[in-house]
């Protein structure tokens, strides 16, 4: 007998195939059966109308926190998501020395938005390497499966000490150390290896992340520790600098090329519109395509979306944040603040004041929001209201810019009218990259690249800031469904939410709906599927506040062939486990 038989389903199956009408059955875990099934089953779920899809890999997140209190890694689950990866961008947890728990903890908060009060009350140390950090891990049981690569800041850390955190050179002797301990990890199990070399990026106390400026001969030496391993990949966010010139960005790229040739594994590289410098992406993926036609396995992972940013007066950042006058009641509850807004005294206050500096000493914030608030009156084209609706790809017509010319106002008073309506909770969606020319008609075409890899969703980070876990239901809703322009495919989306990044990583038992994979299935209502909108929530040890962003017409999702959730509703079955690469 089967353990579960979803009947009539229109198959998505993940292999970029068009859909089709199949029954698919179920057992210990396992495809069994596609195609006309009559065997009896424990449960048959009636799903004629629905898409059946493997479950989708989420190759870009950071619940390397999260992970030792939320043992259902929401939100994720609740998009679909069964398979996720962490350790991304060069920030984690492991290794640790006993008793600087607090200084990985400051790069966390500082890179990644994610309160420091609660990683100190949340995270269950208990570790000092990176395998047992894996072991620790592995000891609970998880709704979802997921992967660990190693975060060179951590290893630096451990490795050099104060020394990392000065920006020190690494030593033949440091390189060495680091590339053990990544050996070892790696043959623990351990994913991969990720780096991060950007100028936004900061720790809490305002200081260059420890790896940002790491020379040519430590990322390869370290890169040599994969030598002879039949499993590893790795991930680098970089700059790349055009603006500061061709060579520059030149010199990047060729260490890019080196690392992936140290290596041997493929390596991928966040890809992504930026503003200033909009022809930068032009210039990766000619990079890129050079390099894979000379046999280079490199990859792009590219966003659903915007990358963008939510602005409430409760979210992490906001255009007034800075101002002496609101700084005066900034720790009102948020209704009394709103109202406190809305005196005209105060609001002609703040509207004649000028924003203090935020970045700088002591603070994470990077100096972009600076140059940004500097420039409101130009950066308010890009700025939306979030309302109930939902539009991820707004026109410059409904921005905050075009409101104020409507009514004859300057931009910023069309954004203080607009945060301090209501009780305060107004948000404003701000696009911050791949939006430069008013629509996401680069996306599309960063998503039709054949190297594209479905990412950045970086779920579980930037927790006051965005909610992008849920990029896996707008790929599906806004460029399958609904999009007024020109759509994708479904057959493509799934394909890159699925196989696509299982093959990138090596897994070759998910992301196909095929008789011997694992079970891991989305059962999707395509009529009724949708993205609710964010909220921020204090669900966080120690009360810290996230946007929490749910989704409707997920009929079911299961992992291992287990039910994780069911109409939204987490079920809580813990299938999920630690995935050790390399492992029988």
């Amino acid at each position: 007998m089967l353990d579960l038989l979803i009947k009539g389903a229109t198959v998505v199956d993940g292999s970029g195939q068009a859909p089709w009408v199949a029954d698919v059955g179920v057992k210990d875990g396992r495809i069994v059966a596609v195609g006309t099934v009559t065997q009896a089953a424990r449960e048959t779920i009636a799903a004629q109308g629905l898409w059946l899809t493997p479950g989708f890999v989420d190759i870009h997140t950071h619940y390397d926190g999260q992970v030792t209190w939320d043992e259902h890694f929401t939100p994720s689950i609740y998009h679909g998501v069964t398979t996720l990866v962490m350790g991304n961008c060069g920030v984690g947890f492991a290794p640790v020395r006993p008793g600087h728990e607090d200084d990985l903890v400051k790069l966390m908060e500082g890179v990644e938005d994610i309160p420091g009060s609660a990683l100190h009350e949340g995270i269950r140390w208990g570790w000092e390497s990176f395998t047992q950090y894996m072991d620790a891990l592995a000891a609970t049981p998880r709704s979802l499966d997921y992967l660990v690569q190693v975060p060179h800041d951590p290893l630096r850390m451990y490795v050099m000490g104060e020394r990392a955190l000065a920006g020190n050179p690494a030593s033949e002797q440091d390189i060495a150390a680091m590339r053990a301990l990544l050996r070892e990890a790696l043959q623990a199990g351990a994913a991969g290896f990720s780096t991060g070399r950007s100028d936004n990026h900061r720790t809490s106390e305002g200081r260059e992340t420890p790896a940002s400026e790491s020379s040519l001969a430590e990322l390869t030496g370290i890169a040599q520790a994969f030598d002879g391993l039949n499993h590893g990949v790795v991930q680098v966010v970089s700059d790349f600098d055009l603006l500061k010139g061709p060579q520059r960005f030149d010199a990047e790229f060729d260490l890019v090329e080196a690392l992936a040739r140290a290596s041997g594994k493929p390596l991928s590289i966040s890809w992504l519109q930026r503003d200033p410098g909009g022809e930068q992406y032009l210039k990766i993926q000619s990079r890129v395509e050079a390099a894979v036609a000379l046999g280079l396995p490199l990859y792009l992972q590219t966003a659903a979306r915007a990358i963008g940013v939510i602005n409430g007066l409760d979210a992490s950042f906001h255009p007034f944040m800075g101002f002496p006058s609101y700084k005066e009641i900034a720790h009102l509850p948020l209704p009394e603040r709103a109202a406190a807004l809305r005196d005209p005294a105060r609001k002609a206050r703040i509207l004649s004041e000028q924003s203090e500096r935020l970045a700088g000493d002591g603070t994470a914030i990077p100096p972009l929001v600076d140059i940004l608030l500097a420039r409101i009156d130009l950066i308010s084209a890009r700025m939306f209201p979030l309302d109930a609706k939902l539009n991820y790809e707004p026109s410059v017509m409904q921005s905050f810019l075009v409101q104020a010319k409507q009514r004859g106002i300057s931009p910023l008073e069309a954004l203080y009218d607009h945060l301090s309506g209501g009780q305060g909770d107004h948000l404003i969606y701000f696009t911050l990259f791949n939006y430069n020319e008013g629509n996401l008609e680069v996306v599309k075409a960063m998503l039709q690249h054949p190297r594209a890899l479905c990412s950045l969703s970086d779920a579980g980070a930037h927790v006051g800031t965005v909610c992008d876990a849920s990029f896996t239901t707008f790929m599906l809703t806004h460029w399958v469904r609904d999009r007024a322009a020109e759509k994708l495919p479904l057959e493509l989306v799934v394909e890159m939410l699925t196989h696509r990044n299982a093959r990138y990583l090596g897994l070759s038992d998910r992301g196909l709906i095929r008789e011997g994979f694992r079970a891991d299935l989305n059962l999707i209502d395509p009529q009724r599927l949708n993205l609710g909108s964010p909220a921020l929530v204090r669900d966080l040890p120690a009360g810290g506040k996230r946007f929490l962003q749910k989704a409707i017409g997920y009929v079911g999702t299961w992992v291992n062939g287990v039910a994780v959730q069911r109409e939204g509703v987490i079920t809580g079955n813990c299938p999920g486990q630690l995935v050790r690469m390399g492992q029988a």
